[in-house]
């Protein structure tokens, strides 16, 4: 592909590119109001004027303010957001907007060329573009927010206020939302897949939340050395080390300790084989757990209900 043909197609998608400002209130240790800005970026979706970003871009802002590419500066309004994967849903009441196209992150292949677009440090002038490769698939990582899976690991450089900036292929199509950086490294940077943000973001556009299924453990995943140090009869498995009162497993009779080996007849080995399934299921769904509870075998039925 020409340079000038990349070049097109890259600035067509920069006009979908919005800079996001925000003002918190925090109340400081004698109790006075203390205003913080924060900074991000996001890229609109609909012509109706749906926006999306990071939820830790917006999460808890008292104001949102958007500024489109062409100067144009609106309220956000925040219509839903899915903290699971770190994504937010944000509305301005405009006409005249460009959408941009969204890919299929589920064909990203390692050394893919990519294109970040974004507002790092808030920068006037409009979005910044950089570029570089797709550098890996499913890496997990830590932050403040949470613990996130199955990132796109970039070497397209991401900086502050790049947050909730697509990543775009040679294409121009969004197929990842820029979600973090490791503090002090040299070339890594993360985004959110974006059918995980499409799954999202559909659910929140149409129902104004997310409805999930929720089972309420919390679990870790069972390995041979975790096996062999609490002294347990399997080395696959999920753990349940809590469970939420009144959730679809404690109604259900999950206790802490239990190992829940198969959902509906499907073996699970990790945690993230459970999220995988529960995100093709529906509240109200019947299910099965099969379940070991010291030496003993059982089974289990529920009825999944919506995530609080």
């Amino acid at each position: 592909m020409e340079e000038d043909s990349v070049v097109d197609i890259i600035e067509k998608a920069s006009r979908s590119v919005v800079n996001i400002n925000t003002l918190r209130v925090f109340h400081d240790a004698f109790y006075q109001v203390v205003p913080v800005k924060g900074m991000g970026s996001g890229f609109i979706v609909d012509d109706r004027g749906y926006i999306l970003t990071n939820n830790h871009v917006v999460e808890e802002a008292e104001r949102i303010a958007v500024t489109l590419a062409d100067g144009r500066v609106f309220k956000g309004k925040l219509v839903g957001t899915c903290r699971s994967v770190d994504v937010a849903v944000i509305k301005i009441d405009s006409d005249n907007l460009t959408p941009v196209e969204l890919g299929d992150s589920d064909k990203l292949r390692v050394g893919q060329r990519v294109f970040a677009i974004g507002n790092p440090f808030g920068l006037a002038g409009g979005p910044t573009v950089t570029s570089g490769v797709v550098s890996a698939l499913n890496r997990t990582i830590e932050s403040r927010e949470g613990v996130f899976k199955d990132l796109v690991q970039t070497d397209a450089a991401i900086n502050p206020g790049n947050s909730g900036g697509p990543l775009v292929n040679m294409e121009g199509k969004v197929i990842a939302i820029n979600t973090a950086i490791i503090p002090f490294a040299q070339g890594i940077g993360f985004a959110i897949p974006v059918n995980a943000a499409k799954a999202c973001s559909n659910e929140i556009i149409l129902h104004g939340a997310t409805i999930r299924p929720w089972l309420g453990i919390t679990g870790l995943n069972i390995t041979r050395e975790i096996a062999a140090h609490y002294d347990l009869p399997v080395e696959r498995g999920i753990l349940v080390a809590n469970i939420e009162s009144e959730s679809p497993a404690d109604k259900a009779g999950v206790t802490r300790g239990d190992i829940i080996l198969e959902f509906d007849g499907k073996r699970l080995d990790r945690v993230e084989d459970l999220q995988s399934i529960l995100t093709e299921r529906k509240p109200g769904d019947r299910a099965e757990l099969t379940v070991l509870r010291g030496v003993r075998k059982g089974r289990l039925e529920l009825t999944l209900e919506r995530m609080p």
